[in-house]
């Protein structure tokens, strides 16, 4: 008889159960998502990247561009408090929370997936750097995006990696009624 459990499903890319904890485990599990919803949607052909298919209207290369963006917010502009050009270059407004200004994920036709991914991997690479030099007890910088209140960098690891989690769920659903 194995001793493998085999209750639960593994996922080979998935970090290991018994590796390393703190950061270096934050590091790897944000890569792990993140390579895995640029992998799903880097899979879809081209014309189903920019084909909505729930009734909220936003389509893979969007949620791609989501993602991105998230990111950036909380670990660069809010962790950092580093100023971001664009800190929510992935919508149609710059106020994304009113609901009066009927705001959505926005992607503009010229921006391909792969390019994307490639500024998904490069904020990826910035959020391995952060981890890596600073405790996961630190504030972020009363600045950028938390002018009061600031979060620990654990507490934006945490709201991260559910925001990721969210939303590779959704996209499966989307890859699911594309089939």
């Amino acid at each position: 008889m194995s001793t493998e459990d085999q209750r639960v499903a593994r996922d080979d890319s998935e970090p290991a159960k018994h590796g390393p904890a703190g950061a270096t485990r934050w590091a790897a599990y944000l890569d792990w998502v993140r390579a895995d919803l640029a992998a799903t949607v880097l899979a879809l052909p081209e014309e189903r990247r920019r084909t909505a298919l729930v009734p909220s209207g936003w389509t893979p290369v969007e949620l791609l561009s989501h993602v991105l963006h998230m990111e950036q917010r909380w670990f660069v502009w809010g962790f950092l408090g580093e100023d971001v050009a664009e800190p929510w270059g992935d919508w149609t407004v710059d106020e994304p929370w009113d609901n009066e200004l009927g705001g959505r994920w926005h992607v503009a036709d010229d921006v391909e997936a792969e390019e994307l991914v490639a500024a998904l991997w490069a904020i990826g690479e910035r959020t391995r750097i952060i981890l890596r030099n600073y405790p996961l007890d630190a504030v972020a910088e009363p600045s950028g995006r938390f002018l009061s209140d600031p979060p620990t960098l654990e507490w934006i690891c945490f709201h991260v990696l559910a925001e990721y989690a969210r939303h590779a769920g959704q996209l499966d659903i989307a890859v699911e009624l594309a089939s």
